[in-house]
């Protein structure tokens, strides 16, 4: 395992609450100490202050308002937008003041049930009650985690969330373009271009708007290139300068438009399901079926969030993501999980649900799907559960009649952990098996076994001579994915999509 690959398994253990919440927290920290060493203008006992009034006044108002709307309340959740609106409001010891950034807290809590559409926030919470009291005229964002001293530190916090949620193309496009567009606006006002860019940096919230705040997941449209158009819109809107009564210019405005337009594009709030069936699909496999209350629209090889509130939950969380095992025209919804010896307290709650009950899904999307050129040969690589965007895939091609000239191969630790293997046998697949278990008999009809080791080269080299000319797919844990798209690489494939998953 590569080093990054280790680093990206072990972010995979901390829900992204937790590694937000540690994360901010140490940032708080590292301006602490930076204030108390006269290293950075602050008051130490006004950002105190302040950060206490910031996550008291979140939390607080977060139980309130989950007790008014009869729902349970996200503490971890609340903790995050307190904390992020002390790095958005300037530290003070005044009562005025820290009155205000109190209402902006409540304000942002509140905005989850006011500002929402059938159980699903439209804005990002701190953002809006930053955005809010900005138009109250009574306190103003300052930004003060844009400083140079604490560059550094914000561009690690966000890489690390950067790593851990994959967003690469989306932080990337849109501090490429919020820096060009402040830079060039600098450049126009007398700036030399060095100096603009530096400016930009250093002195704009642009890393830690797009690392800490663009990321939120219910706030983002379900498809890359829809991501990709809101990070463009919000890193051009960093620079417009603009009044319009009590509306200025300001990185909360520039989100918040960002968030319409993801939330024009969305699923459009929470879907409730209901479970019908619970059905074990290997020794170690769980295929969950569920009703929806109404239509879910979704493209195979997406995937679902689940919101499944428990008693103690772990680090893991109530929320985790799942790629749809159905087809779209299916009448239920499936997904598929490993049920371990050790498992998160999600996934034995998920897996203990009786027939009946009742959760939410809060969100679909993603962009492993396949061409819409039927006439593309495919490759599919699928690492354990890995197999479930496949299924989805397969699955409709099979319900559609379409017949694609697809090879799928699908690492497991047995042959008795081979699932949805009728759904690639219906559809048509030809079907390679890697897998240590060297008795044949035990390989579902039709499938032929690739090996007992890893994949190699030379394996797909003579099963798969035609390679290059496929579009390839792989899905599974982390480690395997990025291990198994170099080999792919290596063999000559050209073009190689890829969806790893190590958890939510």
């Amino acid at each position: 395992m590569s080093a990054f690959a280790w680093v990206d398994e072990r972010l995979g253990r901390v829900t992204m609450y937790r590694l937000l919440t540690l994360g901010l927290s140490a940032l708080a920290v590292v301006a602490l100490v930076l204030a108390a060493t006269d290293v950075i203008f602050l008051d130490p006992r006004a950002m105190v202050a302040s950060a206490a009034v910031a996550v008291a006044a979140s939390v607080a108002s977060a139980w309130a308002a989950a007790l008014a709307f009869r729902t349970r309340p996200h503490t971890e959740s609340a903790v995050i937008t307190g904390l992020i609106l002390f790095f958005l409001f300037w530290p003070t010891l005044e009562a005025r003041y820290l009155g205000t950034l109190a209402l902006a807290a409540m304000l942002a809590n509140l905005s989850k049930y006011v500002l929402a559409w059938r159980g699903r926030h439209l804005l990002n919470p701190a953002a809006a009650g930053a955005l809010l009291v900005g138009l109250t005229g009574w306190d103003a964002t300052t930004w003060w985690v844009a400083d140079r001293w604490l560059l550094v530190p914000v561009a690690l916090l966000t890489l690390v969330i950067v790593v851990r949620t994959r967003r690469y193309a989306l932080v990337g496009t849109f501090v490429a373009v919020a820096v060009l567009a402040v830079a060039v606006r600098l450049v126009v006002e007398g700036s030399t271009p060095w100096a603009a860019v530096s400016t930009a940096l250093v002195s704009y919230p642009i890393l830690f708007l797009g690392g800490v705040m663009l990321t939120e997941p219910l706030t983002l449209p379900p498809r890359r290139w829809q991501q990709l158009v809101e990070a463009g819109v919000v890193g051009v809107l960093m620079a417009v300068s603009y009044h319009v009564g009590p509306l200025y210019s300001t990185p909360e405005a520039a989100l918040v438009v960002g968030n319409l337009i993801g939330f024009a594009w969305g699923q459009r709030g929470a879907v409730r399901l209901t479970l019908t069936r619970s059905t074990r699909l290997t020794p170690r496999t769980v295929e969950l079926a569920f009703r929806a209350d109404r239509p879910v629209r979704f493209r195979p090889g997406q995937y679902v969030e689940l919101t499944v509130p428990h008693a103690r939950p772990d680090s893991r969380g109530t929320r985790r993501v799942f790629s749809v095992s159905s087809a779209p025209s299916a009448d239920e919804l499936t997904v598929a999980l490993t049920v371990p010896e050790k498992a998160s307290t999600f996934k034995r709650a998920l897996a203990a649900l009786p027939v009946g009950s009742r959760i939410r899904a809060t969100g679909l999307g993603g962009d492993f799907v396949l061409p819409s050129a039927a006439d593309r040969p495919l490759l599919l690589v699928a690492g354990g559960i890995g197999i479930t965007p496949f299924a989805s895939q397969l699955a409709a091609l099979a319900a559609a009649g379409e017949r694609r000239d697809v090879v799928l191969v699908h690492g497991v630790a047995d042959h008795a952990d081979l699932a949805y293997a009728d759904v690639a046998q219906a559809a048509g697949a030809r079907v390679l098996v890697l897998s240590p278990t060297p008795d044949l008999d035990g390989l579902p009809a039709g499938a032929v076994h690739l090996g007992e080791r890893r994949l190699t080269v030379e394996a797909l080299a003579e099963s798969v001579p035609d390679l290059a000319q496929r579009d390839a797919y792989v899905s599974g844990p982390p480690a395997m994915v990025d291990g198994t798209r170099a080999l792919l690489r290596r063999a000559g494939a050209r073009r190689v999509r890829t969806d790893a998953f190590s958890g939510y």
